[in-house]
């Protein structure tokens, strides 16, 4: 019975990844999309596209930066 209750909780936590893991996707990709289109050059669009990878410590650094903290 231990073992039961032990897979319905990993399932949840399971789904609740799944949801994060989308909306990562759909960020990267709209990311991507805004810096490679902004782009100037050639490297700047690669640049643009390691931005795209990291935007969430952008995100947390300006949401942080506009508190005060």
């Amino acid at each position: 019975m231990e073992n039961i209750e032990k897979n319905n909780c990993n399932s949840k936590n399971n789904q609740a990844a799944a949801g994060g893991g989308a909306v990562y996707g759909l960020g990267l990709i709209g990311a991507a999309v805004y810096f490679i289109s902004t782009a100037a050059g050639f490297w700047a669009g690669v640049v643009g596209f390691l931005k795209a990878i990291v935007w969430p410590a952008f995100l947390v650094y300006e949401a942080l930066k506009s508190l005060g903290a």
